[in-house]
């Protein structure tokens, strides 16, 4: 999934714990018209704030810097959709996308998107937390991986560097908006939806 298939993701870069959930948590199947790839960010915050941020499915904007603004539908559970409003400057101006699964003991969050003005078709991501110290405190290790259709004119390795640039981004974001909680101990609770 790092060299854009799942055979590598093992030994491709990853630790043996990040190799683990991988394979615990991030299998694709991308089909032969498909790539798919695994990102590993270390935030130096505990869980239970990052993941009061990542499983709002209802506001994404609160760390993904490229929207500017999301409309959720239904009371926030699996199937629930939302739209997204993209800001200028990326090829897109819409997203429809669709909560596949979350599990908040787990800390793992699945989203498909299902439609909007962009070419990212049959796209799927799993981002999962987990516990880990950095430099003696308590921290997390954030593992998101995705799939998606390659669209004509594209090749494989074009489209998944495009969507690990956005992945990457946003984890950067989040990592931020995180580590600046942290310092100011603003802990969200996870039950606040």
């Amino acid at each position: 999934m790092n060299g854009r298939s799942n055979a590598t993701a093992i030994g491709n870069g990853f630790g043996s714990v990040e190799s683990e959930y991988i394979r615990r948590h991030h299998q694709h199947d991308p089909a032969d018209h498909q790539c798919s790839s695994v990102l590993v960010k270390h935030i130096k915050a505990p869980v239970p704030l990052v993941w009061s941020l990542v499983r709002r499915f209802d506001q994404p904007q609160k760390y993904k810097p490229f929207i500017s603004r999301c409309v959720a539908q239904g009371n926030l559970q699996i199937g629930s959709v939302r739209e997204i409003d993209v800001k200028s400057g990326l090829p897109a101006t819409t997203s429809t996308e669709r909560l596949e699964f979350l599990d908040d003991d787990e800390h793992i969050l699945s989203i498909s998107i299902v439609g909007g003005d962009h070419r990212l078709r049959n796209y799927s991501s799993i981002i999962s937390l987990h516990h880990e110290t950095i430099d003696g405190r308590p921290g997390t290790l954030v593992i998101e991986s995705f799939v998606v259709d390659v669209p004509d004119g594209n090749t494989k390795d074009e489209t998944c560097y495009f969507v690990e640039a956005l992945i990457k981004c946003n984890l950067k974001s989040l990592a931020d908006v995180s580590e600046r909680l942290a310092v100011l101990d603003q802990t969200e609770p996870i039950d606040c939806i």
